[in-house]
């Protein structure tokens, strides 16, 4: 939020300098984010007086002046404006001077032919408004060669955070008000004039949503006159980064900056029938005033007559009824909007505005009454015009909140030593009221103050944020002890055995659209947030695969010729009494070329799903968890293509992952394309390791060498080769460490269903050498094992 120190003075007797307000600012809890001063802007621009004007020698649309600063001999200056002539005053830049507008240096140099010292500026040049046509045209009784920042009495602006939890703060008035209360001036709390109005108003004003209007206030102002905003309100509103429109519109937009509430004006021609508040019908349809259209719901609140919708309440106008220079009699809204209301409309629609900004985040029920006063006055004086009486429809929520404060809690939970009398002093300076028995009544306008910690934070913040001392921690004599648990310390293998097999990292939105969620979304409902920080981030997320997807996609679009990313994070799943279940997972995702083309290889390459095997066997077992004992089962899920993809598990329901090719129909809902490949490793069903607070033994190798033999069965075409490979590994657990397939065949010699699998198994001795005996034994049994899966020994 932006504001001149001259509209703050307006509110705040304070001779403070820029510096100390924005050091104030800061240590009370309003962040500056910059301070801007004009008058540097403007340095080297002077008044002047144009003392002849005649035409160019070699131009027809130029002149050549004759200008005044007040000093010494008059300057020649080339001008090409259509106003300028002699007589007239304006603004001379000098050369050296720099315009704001396009950072141009001004020197002194010829134009076509004739010389120029400088150059007579435009309202735009000097970024003072749009108007371009012509010079600045200055009173008669501006002072020749004073320089133009002064006359113009440029203000220093100060850019400033507002916490969402400070609506009060959100006008001028609010920040004045807290910085007094910090000791740097006097609160000037502006006082409405008491208007009377003249005859009941013409227009019936009600409000048939009582939960989302629950008041609205109104009145008719008739006879204005609808032109601009005098100089000093559109010095002010553009120093907040408001451009003056008109003087209705502006003495709105003025209303809000200044005091934080936002209000609206109704070209009184363009309605008919009662203006009610109520919710909109499905399917209506408004054109708001940034000219879109918007269709709106049955949960929203309007603004309306018998004609239909006229403003989106607490939010944006329509475009129809809004005042113009043709306006002569107008009606003035001021009312109160639920803020979550206003939240889920915003949100629904898409449309932000700084009114939206202040009511959802709550302005001051009781400035009703007050709010249109200081209005209605704003537009008599400026515009003129006769109000009529005020209607009222509905009540406000003004009860206060009481808290029952104990000071000696501000030790306790602030750190800072405060004695009650400056307590009290300090929460009466903001407007609380503070009873003999510390009975705090809060003002409505605080919508943050819930209970006695958020009065210790006022007082705090205000005594002074760098008073609270820096205290340590204690800590336990000694060295420090690990604090990582072991779910943590699993994490950390993983990301340093991922990135070492080449994958990257990425952190994604754990919401996802819904759309989106609900494709991975196999079974059991959505967490679908309420609140949403986007409407396409409403969903919690059942997969972590989605947002690699999106960022995999992301990498192509941008010409990245592949992408191997994974993420450990949670999915969420609304477990049984809708309770929320978190699972730990790590997802992968290897999209795009494998290897590139090249003369070695021929075409570039791309993934396919015994890669993602490869990588969730390695993840795995770098997580610890049995690789040896997993098994090969079934399909992973819709998402993943049949036939290329499975599932790896420790028996027959516990799944610990799952791998493969991706679904055609998966990479066409994320417009992505093929093939891709991915994985999911559900670390939270990866099994503890026994024993895991004991130091492993150190490792020997064995004295001697291994010994391989290899076998070739006949087993059916349909049979997973992975349960061969495992019933063989069982034949023997002490003396067979290992058993690899290392040839497939199917062709001639093999029976038509059959398959030929030969494997590889490696036989380790232990204290001696194995005689042929032993040999014998072991090979008998692995032929038995690998019988039991209706394995045939062909070799």
């Amino acid at each position: 939020m932006k504001f001149s120190i001259e509209w703050l003075k307006y509110f705040l007797e304070t001779d403070a300098s820029v510096q100390e307000i924005a050091d104030t600012l800061n240590a009370i809890g309003h962040e500056v984010e910059g301070i801007e001063d004009p008058a540097e802007k403007l340095a080297g621009f002077t008044v002047a007086e144009v003392l002849t004007a005649g035409p160019h020698p070699d131009a027809d649309k130029l002149q050549v002046l004759s200008v005044s600063t007040g000093g010494g001999e008059p300057l020649q200056v080339v001008c090409g404006a259509p106003n300028a002539r002699a007589g007239m005053k304006g603004v001379l830049g000098q050369p050296g001077a720099v315009v704001p507008a396009n950072g141009m240096e001004l020197k002194k140099s010829k134009i076509r032919g004739v010389e120029s010292n400088g150059m007579m500026c435009s309202v735009r040049e000097l970024e003072l408004g749009e108007e371009h046509d012509g010079i600045i045209e200055l009173p008669g009784d501006a002072p020749v060669g004073a320089s133009f920042a002064e006359y113009h009495a440029a203000s220093p602006i100060i850019d400033v955070a507002i916490t969402p939890d400070r609506p009060d703060c959100m006008g001028v008035m609010g920040i004045a008000r807290d910085l007094a209360a910090a000791g740097l001036g006097t609160f000037k709390p502006v006082e409405a004039d008491e208007i009377a109005g003249e005859g009941a108003c013409p227009v019936e004003i009600r409000t048939d949503d009582a939960e989302g209007c629950p008041a609205f206030c109104g009145r008719v102002i008739r006879g204005v006159s609808n032109g601009a905003s005098p100089e000093w309100m559109q010095r002010r509103l553009k120093a907040a980064g408001q451009r003056p429109i008109s003087a209705l519109v502006d003495c709105t937009n003025y209303l809000m900056l200044a005091f934080g509430r936002p209000a609206h004006v109704y070209d009184l021609a363009k309605l008919s029938g009662p203006v009610v508040a109520r919710r909109a019908k499905d399917g209506e349809q408004i054109e708001a005033l940034n000219e879109k259209t918007y269709t709106l719901d049955d949960t929203m609140t309007v603004i309306a007559d018998d004609a239909g919708v006229h403003d989106v309440a607490g939010i944006m106008g329509g475009e129809h009824s809004g005042a113009t220079e043709a306006t002569t009699d107008v009606l003035l809204e001021i009312a109160y909007f639920d803020p979550a209301r206003i939240g889920v409309t915003g949100r629904k629609l898409g449309l932000t505005s700084d009114a939206r900004t202040r009511f959802e985040r709550g302005v001051d029920p009781e400035f009703l009454d007050e709010g249109l006063a200081i209005l209605t006055s704003l537009i008599v004086k400026t515009c003129g015009g006769t109000p009529t009486e005020v209607v009222r429809a509905g009540q406000p929520p003004v009860a206060p909140k009481v808290v029952q404060f104990d000071p000696a809690r501000t030790a306790k939970l602030g750190g800072v030593e405060v004695a009650e009398d400056r307590q009290r002093a300090i929460l009466t300076a903001l407007d609380f009221k503070v009873g003999s028995d510390w009975q705090v009544t809060c003002p409505p306008r605080r919508h943050d103050i819930e209970g006695p910690a958020d009065l210790v934070e006022e007082v705090v913040r205000i005594e002074g944020l760098d008073k609270v001392a820096s205290v340590p921690l204690t800590r336990a004599p000694g060295v420090a002890k690990p604090t990582a648990t072991p779910e943590q310390l699993v994490q950390r293998k993983l990301r340093r055995a991922a990135a070492a097999r080449g994958l990257h990292e990425a952190v994604t939105w754990s919401f996802l659209p819904v759309p989106d969620a609900e494709h991975f979304m196999d079974d059991g409902a959505l967490w679908v947030l309420d609140n949403p920080i986007s409407e396409d981030l409403k969903a919690m997320r059942p997969s972590l695969l989605p947002g690699l997807l999106t960022a995999a996609k992301r990498a192509a679009d941008r010409g990245a010729a592949g992408a191997r990313l994974f993420e450990i994070g949670r999915r969420y799943f609304r477990g049984e009494g809708g309770h929320s279940d978190e699972r730990a997972t790590l997802g992968l995702v290897l999209a795009g070329e494998k290897t590139p083309r090249g003369w070695a290889n021929g075409k570039a390459q791309g993934f396919d799903a015994y890669d993602a095997k490869a990588e969730a066997l390695a993840l795995l077992e770098a997580a610890g968890a049995p690789v040896d004992n997993l098994m090969v089962m079934g399909e992973a899920g819709p998402q993943f293509h049949p036939g290329q993809s499975a599932t790896l598990r420790l028996g027959p329901k516990k799944v610990l992952a799952r791998f493969g090719a991706l679904h055609p129909a998966t990479l066409k809902a994320f417009d992505i394309d093929g093939p891709v490949v991915a994985a999911e490793i559900f670390l939270h069903a990866i099994p503890a390791k026994k024993n895991a607070e004991f130091a492993r033994s150190t490792y020997s190798p064995p004295a001697l060498q291994p010994v391989t033999r290899d076998f070739a069965f006949l087993v059916d075409s349909a049979m997973p080769a992975g349960d061969l490979v495992k019933a063989v590994r069982g034949a023997d657990k002490q003396r067979i460490v290992d058993a690899r397939i290392f040839d497939r065949f199917d062709g001639q010699g093999v029976p038509e269903g059959k398959t030929s699998l030969a494997l590889e198994v490696t036989l380790q001795p232990g204290e001696k050498s194995f005689t042929d005996e032993e040999l014998k034994a072991i090979s008998d049994a692995v032929v038995k094992a690998a019988a039991k899966t209706g394995a045939e020994l062909r070799a």
